[in-house]
Order: structure tokens, then sequence, then C-alpha cells
């Protein structure tokens, strides 16, 4: 597709950044190779509203004797509402792949048979909206490039970084884990040494090769084909290489962001990048660039800093950190999670957290069953890299809370997760109330399998539908605030925050205002396990709760419960009833207060 004169201009400029007077070149490659995305994107003027929810979860979390688990997963969320209240689904990693349960990428350009084939992804995008993952910075060693690679040949052989182990330099390279920045490998011409920078089996690729990029542009373009309206960019930060610095969020990797962000424009409009960076939050929102980069970046602080919270039943840091925390740029937007595959996060607490209470967070988690992870750092140390555990687990307590007081504490974070600024990511295991896997963790000797339960549908639907599970507590409950929540216009994501000033830490208090003016939701949450008084003099004095129609009028302050039993909003805003099987009893610790 030939490209206008000002997107032409564009991209040639970032094409001489990367590749200098090669750029011309290249850009005709793309121009020859790259088409657009049929049929056309037909946008509203808005990316997201209220409505956008992402489930996160793997192809086969949930599996049914022979059927195509892709299937099984459209199914089971039909079958059970879902598509009614979470409106995105993002697909973890579903090519084939040799370890990392999907992220050492063996062929980007097919589904795992395992999981089922590209009619099953067509088929749970007409319920959803879909997000793949685009593992850019590594494939396989037994992908077909590596396999050119070891035998030298074409185009393979210069698709990956190979460095002399004995260079001072490679001692400034970020390093995410504890394992060798370099793997050797056998070659006709001799042992090579290649970058991988996450496993020896995860090889890094060489985007000073243009080919690799190009390469790359088209396999994006190819899922926006295949129904992604979201690509989330793995392990974005450590794209580009160059010996002598820190090999993480290089000037040419958010040109490489920029460069995708121009392609997707103007081949297929409306694709929402997604940058996912597991490091401090300044270094984390610098992928929304000048509003020319990723329009969504993971807000990776949230969920340490959420669990500091409640585990410390003190909420300082996380208060001090939501106050000061910028809003996105227009056309922007947080992508805010609590729980994912991997673990969480600790590199985002860095200058958030620190010193004796940042211990106490690892030590609470290890009391939980948790396990925590480590990186190597420049100087040949180890630290804290995340912690495995489950979110729900964490915020059990080691002695072992009733399963409604554990559901309760549990869907309190999650509410407040939900009521922020921006997109939410709700982890398929948050969903569904997962306790740590400590079997499948034991099984296969790594930690993140503790958070990578599947699930036989029967067993799943099985424990759903025992009442008195703490899944069955924190599904029915989850379901409920998915439900108030997308029929809130003050919980758009672009919508206005604001964290309302007063002086008990251990109550979250923010404030949300529709964009037309006409609803605002004031959001207080009681991160301890007992009664704490909050002021509200910025509150209507006479509320109802949002998710029972309980009334309340104050004169100033509000009496909250441990881990209240609250969503309020005016008396005479009827919205619509609910019914549950278990006696009454509010999901969740968190006060939705609502002025008309």
């Amino acid at each position: 597709m030939s490209l206008d004169d000002a997107t032409r201009s564009k991209m040639k400029k970032r094409l001489e950044f990367l590749y200098g007077n090669q750029a011309d070149d290249i850009l005709a490659k793309l121009e020859d190779q790259l088409e657009p995305v049929p049929p056309p994107r037909e946008l509203d003027g808005s990316w997201w509203d209220e409505r956008d929810g992402i489930l996160i979860t793997y192809g086969d979390m949930v599996k049914q004797g022979d059927d195509a688990p892709i299937a099984t997963l459209r199914k089971f969320l039909c079958d059970r509402g879902l598509d009614q209240k979470i409106r995105g689904v993002h697909f973890l990693p579903f090519c084939p792949y040799t370890s990392d349960d999907g992220f050492s990428v063996v062929d980007y350009r097919q589904i795992d048979p395992d999981l089922g084939d590209w009619d099953d992804v067509t088929e749970i995008g007409k319920s959803f909206r879909l997000m793949f993952d685009q593992v850019l910075n590594h494939c396989s060693a037994s992908s077909e490039y590596f396999q050119q690679f070891l035998k030298d040949e074409e185009p393979g052989k210069d698709y990956f970084i190979t460095a002399d182990p004995t260079d001072e330099r490679l001692k400034q390279a970020t390093r995410p884990r504890s394992l060798p920045l370099l793997s050797p490998f056998a070659t006709p011409s001799g042992t090579k040494h290649v970058w991988t920078t996450f496993s020896a089996d995860q090889v890094d690729l060489n985007y000073e090769n243009p080919d690799v990029l190009i390469e790359m542009l088209d396999i994006l373009l190819m899922y926006a084909r295949q129904g992604a309206e979201l690509v989330r960019l793995d392990a974005i930060a450590y794209l580009w290489k160059e010996l002598g610095t820190s090999c993480i969020h290089l000037p040419q990797t958010h040109e490489v962001v920029k460069l995708m962000r121009d392609v997707l424009d103007a081949y297929a409009p409306g694709t929402i990048l997604i940058s996912e960076t597991n490091v401090p939050h300044k270094e984390n929102v610098s992928y929304f660039g000048e509003g020319d980069e990723a329009q969504m970046v993971y807000q990776f602080s949230l969920a340490p800093l959420l669990l500091d919270a409640f585990l410390s039943e003190e909420a300082s840091p996380f208060l001090d950190w939501l106050t000061h925390l910028e809003p996105p740029q227009p056309g922007t937007s947080y992508f805010n999670f609590t729980a994912s595959h991997d673990g969480i996060g600790v590199r985002p607490l860095e200058g958030l957290v620190e010193g004796e209470r940042f211990e106490a967070l690892l030590e609470n988690v290890k009391a939980r069953g948790g396990q925590v992870s480590m990186k190597r750092n420049a100087d040949g140390t180890d630290s804290p890299y995340e912690l495995n555990i489950t979110y729900l687990s964490a915020l059990d307590e080691p002695g072992g809370l009733s399963a409604e007081l554990h559901a309760k504490r549990f869907l309190a974070s999650q509410s407040i997760m939900l009521a922020l600024q921006g997109v939410p990511g709700i982890y398929f295991h948050s969903l569904v109330g997962t306790l740590n896997d400590t079997a499948g963790m034991e099984s296969t000797g790594r930690a993140r399998s503790i958070n990578r339960r599947k699930f036989e549908r029967s067993e799943l639907e099985a424990i759903l539908d025992d009442n008195d599970s703490v899944s069955s507590f924190v599904y029915q409950g989850y379901c409920h605030l998915l439900d108030v929540r997308t029929k809130q216009s003050a919980f758009h994501p672009d919508a206005d925050q604001k964290v309302l000033s007063q002086n008990n830490h251990s109550v979250v208090a923010f404030r949300r205002e529709a964009l037309d003016g006409r609803q605002t939701i004031w959001c207080l949450t009681n991160v301890s396990g007992t009664e704490q008084t909050v002021t509200a003099d910025d509150i209507p004095n006479s509320i109802s709760d949002l998710l029972t129609g309980d009334d309340l009028t104050h004169n100033g302050t509000i009496e909250l419960a441990g881990w209240p039993s609250g969503w309020w909003r005016k008396p005479e805003m009827k919205l619509f009833s609910y019914q549950v099987k278990k006696p009454p009893r509010p999901p969740c610790g968190h006060l939705l207060l609502q002025s008309v």
C-alpha cells in the first residue's frame, strides 16, 4: 500500500534514526510488503469506555475432553454470561512454543494445535474484543529463524545477537533474571555466544537487522487481520541492545514503538498498542511517549502497592503514589491490574516502599505460601524481582480467614482497581478465586506455576457452584462488581480522578467524575480489618448503597467497618436490584458514592 506523504515522511525519519542511509530502501520494502487490514476499522471517536474490562487468560485455562480449549473457554464465558460483564479477552501467547508457558515462540503465525486454530479465535472474537501478545524481544531456540542461524543459513543467520562473553561492557546490561546473559551454541563457523535475556531457550532477536523489524511489523498486521484490536508488546523495554549501555529503554526501542504505532495508524487504524514493562513507574509511563507510542501502559506499581496497603493495613505509600499519579495524555490510558500470569513485580516499588516495610511485604508473601524470585544486578548480587503467589492467597492470613472474610478482603482490593482511572485487566484466576497451585509449582519446578493453574471445566464449575467456597464468594462478588461498574459513566477510563484529603491512612478515598460532569462517584475503601472513621464533608449527606439499596445519612463522618461492605449513591436513584443465594452481604470493602 502506498503511504500518504505525511506518513511516509514520518516513518522515514524514524528509519533514518534506526538505520541511517538504509531508510529509503527499508521504507520501500515496507510499502511493498505491508497490506491494510480489511475491512477498514470504523472508529466512533473513542477507543474505550466504562464497559471495557479485559480478561487476561491462557487459551487452555479451561479444558473439556477433546474439545479445543479456546472453544471451551468461549463456551464457559458465554454460558455464564461473562460476555455481558467483560468486554475483552487478552490471550497470552497462543502460538506453538517450547518453554515458559508460551513465551518462547516457535511460529508467530500459527495457533498451537493443542489450543485450537484461527477459526476458534475468530469465533470468540464475535463475543469479545481480542487482545493478542506479540513476543518481540525473543523467540524459541527451536524456531525456524534460530535453526537457520545454527546452520549459518539466511535469513536467520543474522537474526540474532552474538557477543564475546569476556567483554566487560556486558556487565552494564540490565538483568531481569539470575541467569547467564549469553548462551553458547555450536554453528558451522564455530561456537557463538547468543544474547538470551530471559533463558537459553529464549534467544533475543537482533533489531539492528532491519529484516527482523520488517518481519515483526508484518506479524503485527497479521494479528490485526486475525481480529486483534489490542496488541501487548511483551518485554518491549529490552528490545534494542547496545554494548556499553543498560540495554533497557534505549532511544532506539522507543523509536521502534513509534514506528509500530505509525504502521498501525496507517494500515490498521483503531488497533491499540499496550506496552508491558515491569519497571519503576517513571520508566513505565515513558512508553506513552508524547502520545505517539503505546496508547496504554501496564500500571505495574498498582499491584504491589495495593498488596502492601492491605497487608500492613496502612495505605500511605499507595495514597502518596496515587496523589501524584499524572493523568494520562489524551488518547492514552493506564491498563490497571493486580494479578497476571507472572508474579507481582517489586521493581515498581523502587522509591515507593523500602527498608523494613519492603522486607515485611516479602515475609508476608512467604508466610502465605508464596515465593520471592530474584534478579541478577550489575555488581553480581541478587535482589528481589517478583512475588509468586495468587493475589487471593496473598490476601489471606497465615492461619486462614473464613471463606467469606477472605473473599471480602480480596474483593475490597479489586474494587479499588476497578474504580481507578484507566482500563481494568482482570486475570482469570482473580475472577474465579483461585488459591495457590502449590502442586503445580512443585510439578514444574517453576515459581510462576503457582498462579497458572489449568482447570477441567466440570471441576471449575463444581468449585464455583459450591456456595460455601471462597471461590464462589469471589466469583459472585466479582461478577456483581463488574455489573455495577459497566453502568457508571464516571468509570469511563478518561473520567477525572482526584484523591480525597483525609487523615486516616487506613482508608483509600478518591473521586471519579464523568466526562460530561453529570455523575460523580466517591470511592472509599478501608484496607484494615478494624473499623475506621473518615470525614465526609465532600459527600452528600444522604447516600444509598449501589449494590444493596441500603440508605445512609451522615453528618460529616462515615464509619467504615473492617473491609467495609457498601457502594453508595443518592437514595432516589434506583438503578437495579440484585439477588444472591447467600444471606445479604455486600461483596467487597469499597464504598462507591454517587452524586446527581
